[in-house]
Order: C-alpha cells, then sequence, then structure tokens
C-alpha cells in the first residue's frame, strides 16, 4: 500500500484530497499544525469507512515540528511514496506593493515557501526509497507572472502583493526541484487546485472542494510516463491543465 503525507490537511482542500486517496486505496498521514484538529479529521474520514489514516502533528512554519514529524513518520514507516505541500496562508486583504509590512511578507512566505523547502528536504530520504516517488506542489493561478500581465485575464485585477509572488517563488522552487531530480524515478509537480470555496478565501470561490482534490490526485498518482517539472491548472485550461509561468 502506497503512503502519503499531506501537509495541511485536516480541512478543505488538503481533507478532500485525503479522502479521494484513501478511496483510491493509499495509506494517508493527515498532517495537520493542531494535532487535536488532525484526529478529529481523522476519526470522520474513520466514520465513512476510511481507516488507513492516521494524524501527524506538523507545523510547517516550524523548523522544530517538522524535525519532529520526519522522526515520528520514521517511526511509522521506512517508506514515503507521495509528499503532498498543501499547507498556506493568504496573509489577509489588502497586500498592496506599497504598503505591506515586511513582517506579513515572513509570515506568508515562511508557510507557502519556506515551509515547503523545509517538508521537501526534511522526508526527500523517505520519498528516495520509493519505487515511484511523488511530489505535488499546490500552487495557483495567482502565481502565473504571465497571466498577471494580461490585462485580458479574469483574475488581472485580484492582484496581492504578498500572496501572489510566495506562489510565483514556490514554482521557481519546484523547476529547481525537478531538474535536481530529473534522473531519478520522482515526479514534481506544481497544481493549481483552482478558486475552490473554502475558508481561505473566505467562501468566495466558485469551485468545490471535490473539484480541487481530484485536481491534486491527478498529480499524486502519476505513472512512470508523467510529466514532471510541470505546473498545472485545469480550471485555466480544462483540456491540457497547461498555464503559463
Amino acid at each position: 500500500m502506497k503512503k502519503v503525507l499531506i501537509t495541511g490537511a485536516n480541512k478543505s482542500i488538503g481533507y478532500e484530497t485525503a479522502r479521494q486517496l484513501l478511496q483510491k486505496g493509499y495509506y494517508i498521514y493527515l498532517g495537520s499544525r493542531d494535532l487535536k484538529n488532525g484526529e478529529e479529521a481523522v476519526e470522520k474520514l474513520k466514520a465513512e469507512g476510511l481507516h488507513e489514516v492516521e494524524a501527524i502533528q506538523i507545523d510547517v512554519s516550524d523548523d522544530a515540528s517538522v524535525k519532529a514529524a520526519r522522526v515520528e513518520l520514521g517511526k511509522r514507516t521506512d517508506t514515503l511514496d507521495v509528499l503532498i505541500n498543501n499547507a498556506g496562508i493568504s496573509g489577509g486583504l489588502p497586500q498592496t506593493a506599497t504598503e505591506a509590512s515586511i513582517e506579513t511578507f515572513k509570515k506568508v512566505f515562511d508557510t507557502n515557501v519556506f515551509g515547503v523547502v523545509r517538508v521537501t528536504q526534511a522526508f526527500v530520504d523517505l520519498l528516495r526509497k520509493s519505487a515511484e516517488p511523488r511530489i505535488v506542489m499546490v500552487s495557483s493561478s495567482q502565481g502565473s507572472l504571465t497571466l498577471h500581465s494580461d490585462p485580458g485575464w479574469q483574475y488581472y485585477n485580484y492582484k496581492g502583493a504578498v500572496y501572489l509572488p510566495s506562489k510565483s517563488a514556490l514554482n521557481m522552487y519546484t523547476i529547481n526541484l525537478a531538474y535536481e531530480l530529473r534522473d531519478t524515478a520522482f515526479k514534481v509537480n506544481a497544481v493549481d487546485p483552482g478558486f475552490i470555496k473554502t475558508d481561505f478565501n473566505n467562501h468566495r470561490g466558485t469551485g468545490t472542494v471535490e473539484e480541487a482534490g481530484k485536481r491534486i490526485v491527478k498529480y499524486a498518482i502519476v505513472d512512470a510516463n508523467g510529466p514532471t517539472g510541470k505546473f498545472f491548472s485545469e480550471e485555466y485550461n480544462p483540456e491540457t491543465g497547461a498555464i503559463p509561468w
């Protein structure tokens, strides 16, 4: 049974992604910053008959927490097949380029960028032991420099001087990571779940968590012929998922 670690999985998109992977026969380590919330999410999944899941405490913005999570997971398994870097924060609004505080930048990047680096580097040794390791970065079309430079794009006016750069930086890290692992069995991709109705955006989104989960799962389970080092958004491009960086 393949094993998956999902950060920020106690609710919303992360939780639904865990649910869909459980339905496909994967074993889930449900990462949650608050262990109690993670355990409650696990009980909800088990109530649906999905039992191959357990919670693990991990705050991606905290070095000690990530290291402790790696030690704890190492006690439970010697191999990890899939890592889904889902945890993220918006930083709140407004986020103007002339007034957003450095502290806000630090807080958002510490989760959305540095948190991904912390987790990826901490767990890559377990992933290397898998025959088909997969890493999915939950990104956003908001990180596309090309689209945000196009006045004709539907989200052109939805600017955020902190959140958007954090996703652009995440995308570049994805490119570098995929390149570094290019001669291995790894598949590393960035996926935009879409503008999904969750508490992340005060439920202003138009898509469902079920749609988002399906999009993430698709790239978590790609076979040996699947893509790597790519950025996908099926909301932007329903046919191929291709989206400009």
